[in-house]
């Protein structure tokens, strides 16, 4: 004799109300054999009794019942526990039950006649749905990583670590969908490994990147490369550079730009160090940072005076810019945008704005939360890490004024925003004492002063600046540029700083996070 099979393991708990129940016990057999708990009721009375007194994890729902009718029994669960799905399943095929339906948030909708495979993939969807995609990712992640692996051993071009930082930090934004996958650990692992390639790759051709013609769009190339075409051909150009965004964190902004733009996708490279008073200077400018004092050399002096004022001269640097690659007619207006009150305050002005050629905005907003979370627990909590980062700066955009900003320039005509940043950030993790003395510059990720060394694995140890078209005070100005996860401590107070910084967002030195910068250019879909 054949011995039946053992029953599946339960895959989760369902209440079926229908007044009809008796004639879909096959359909009920069948969820079952499946390995569901499926418990039939008669009514909607019933069911609102059922899911006050037990635990369900998905309801069928009849739409015609005697006594208490579907979309009441819906309502009268929704109250009970808002969070249940629930599936209504009708005979009913107008347009105002489904609006009704939907209104009280209806999980899905079934019309009848049903058959069992119909019932039980509608169950699967609903509860397994995220275990297997879940389930999917992990596979797919396990067969790329060895493959991924090899490409990082072998990779000698830009172009092959665009492509290696763009497929990690897809990965990225994947595993923050399933948080439960148990892989975040090999993922950094390979950001970590990833990491200790590239910034050999970058000590090794940084140099000659800044003087080739086939050497990636560095920051003093962005206007020329994602600006000037548009203003040269008659469009109108808001030019926003959101200070500190990172690849990873684009991407996960992007789908909330989606509905509104087509988006072209490319990146750029930082200069070094990869902070804002070289990367963002040279952005406005479109000249490499050693080229600043010998043009500018007031403001430069003026600039130096105070390292937190080092870049109080972008509009001036981008209408320089302008008159030089003969685009002295566009007019420019500039923003500085760091507190909601600013950008509420251009959002009202906005009109007025409409007919500038050249709009150049700079949102602070992520920068200022990283700094702010190497001060603050309770910013810590809210951002434990680089997925939390992700996070904090969508559920920002959503709600901020700059998202009112951007549907509103959706609206206009023969407008193109490009969107890009200056640099981006990495959480650091491991301490390297220096030696320094009183003019050395206060940078946790990279530093200029005299007689500065790093250990060639933990930095970039820059003697003459002039190789690397970095500004020198004098014949000992040297750099040391942090790479990997390193951050410098001085000797004195050592431990008091690395409680402070060890596990922050900072920059200024060479990772993929901090050098490959994303640009998204922009056209609204609405036109």
């Amino acid at each position: 004799m054949q011995v039946m099979a053992e029953k599946t393991t339960e895959r989760g708990r369902i209440l079926w109300a229908d007044d009809e129940i008796d004639l879909l016990k096959p359909h009920v057999l069948f969820l079952e054999e499946q390995g569901y708990n499926v418990t039939p009721v008669y009514s909607g009375e019933d069911a609102l009794h059922e899911v006050r007194n037990g635990e369900f994890n998905l309801v069928l729902l009849d739409e015609m019942m005697d006594g208490m009718d579907g979309l009441r029994t819906l309502q009268e669960i929704k109250a009970e526990n808002p969070t249940l799905p629930i599936i209504m399943i009708t005979k009913n095929e107008e347009e105002w039950l489904m609006n009704e339906a939907i209104a009280a948030n209806i999980a899905g909708y079934l019309t009848k006649p049903v058959n069992p495979s119909q019932i039980f993939m509608a169950c699967k969807s609903m509860l397994e749905q995220t275990r297997i995609r879940s389930d999917k990712a992990a596979s797919r992640y396990l067969e790329v990583f060895q493959e991924l692996s090899k490409r990082m051993e072998i990779a000698v071009t830009p172009e092959e670590w665009i492509d290696i930082y763009q497929e990690l930090t897809d990965w990225d934004i994947e595993f923050d969908k399933h948080r439960d996958l148990g892989l975040d650990q090999l993922l950094s692992e390979q950001h970590i490994t990833a990491n200790q390639r590239f910034g050999q790759f970058v000590v090794d051709n940084y140099r000659q990147w800044l003087d080739a013609d086939d050497a990636p769009v560095m920051s003093h190339q962005v206007l020329d490369n994602f600006v000037a075409h548009h203003l040269a051909g008659g469009q109108r150009v808001v030019f926003l550079v959101v200070d500190c965004l990172r690849l990873d964190q684009w991407k996960a902004m992007r789908p909330l730009l989606e509905k509104y733009y087509a988006i072209e996708e490319a990146v750029h490279f930082s200069i070094l160090p990869t902070a804002t008073p070289y990367s963002r200077n040279a952005i406005f400018s479109g000249l490499p940072a050693d080229e600043l004092p010998k043009r500018y050399p007031e403001k430069w002096r003026e600039m130096r005076r105070d390292e937190s004022s080092m870049n109080k001269f972008e509009l001036e640097f981008l209408e320089d810019y302008l008159q030089r690659r003969k685009l002295g007619e566009v007019q420019a207006k500039y923003f500085k945008l760091i507190t909601a009150d600013e950008g509420q305050r251009l959002l009202a002005h906005l009109p007025e704005y409409r007919s500038i050629r050249l709009l150049a905005l700079v949102v602070n907003f992520v920068d200022l939360l990283a700094h702010h979370r190497a001060e603050s627990d309770v910013i810590k909590e809210i951002l434990p890490d680089e997925s939390g980062y992700r996070g904090t700066i969508c559920s920002w955009l959503e709600k901020s004024w700059m998202y009112e900003l951007l549907e509103t320039i959706g609206e206009w005509e023969n407008t193109t925003i490009v969107l890009t940043s200056d640099h981006g950030s990495i959480r650091v993790e491991k301490p390297t004492r220096i030696l320094a003395d009183r003019q050395t510059s206060t940078g946790v990720r990279y530093k200029y002063g005299r007689n500065l060394n790093s250990p060639e694995k933990e930095g970039l140890s820059i003697k003459r600046p002039a190789e690397y078209h970095l500004p020198a005070e004098d014949v000992t100005t040297n750099y040391v540029i942090a790479r990997d996860r390193n951050f410098f401590v001085y000797p004195t107070d050592y431990h008091r700083f690395v409680k402070r910084f060890e596990g922050s967002f900072q920059h200024g030195g060479i990772s993929l996070e901090e050098i490959v910068v994303p640009v998204a250019t922009m056209r609204s879909r609405s036109i």
